[in-house]
């Protein structure tokens, strides 16, 4: 497979803003974000059946754009896709929708973007990038 491959891999989540991620007035830290990115992350790679994805692919890079707040108890759908697929980094893009709640409409509340590298954890020392396995490639690219 070739860098760049192209990717087919999304999944999104429904989940609920709890008051732990919450400030006082009840709205919505801005690191939860991460947490529910993850969640979806982890829902994609059980899908595509990536065993062991997490402990070697860390994040590299993360940005997001805050647009709406969210608040407790709001129910949230959170969607990741691999948008780029190289020889050993995978680039994924979020969006985290805060669902209608109190008499709003849904509003997209962030959206942004992340950079995951393999590691090879294998030897001595420090880890160092390597190539995805040839079976996640394959899992991440089909349809």
């Amino acid at each position: 497979m070739s860098p760049s491959a192209v990717a087919t891999a999304s999944a999104s989540l429904r989940s609920r803003i709890e008051w732990i991620d919450t400030d006082a007035a009840g709205i919505y830290h801005n690191s939860t974000v991460i947490r529910l990115v993850e969640a979806a992350e982890a829902a994609l790679t059980r899908e595509r059946g990536l065993d062991g994805y997490f402990p070697v692919a860390p994040r590299v890079r993360f940005e997001a754009d805050f647009e709406a707040p969210l608040f407790f108890g709001q129910e949230v759908t959170t969607t990741v896709s691999v948008t780029e697929l190289g020889t050993s980094s995978m680039t994924f893009g979020f969006e985290v929708w805060g669902e209608e709640f109190e008499q709003s409409a849904r509003v997209r509340a962030a959206h942004g973007r992340y950079v995951t590298v393999h590691l090879d954890r294998r030897g001595p020392g420090r880890p160092t990038s390597a190539p995805w396995p040839a079976e996640w490639v394959e899992r991440l690219t089909r349809g």
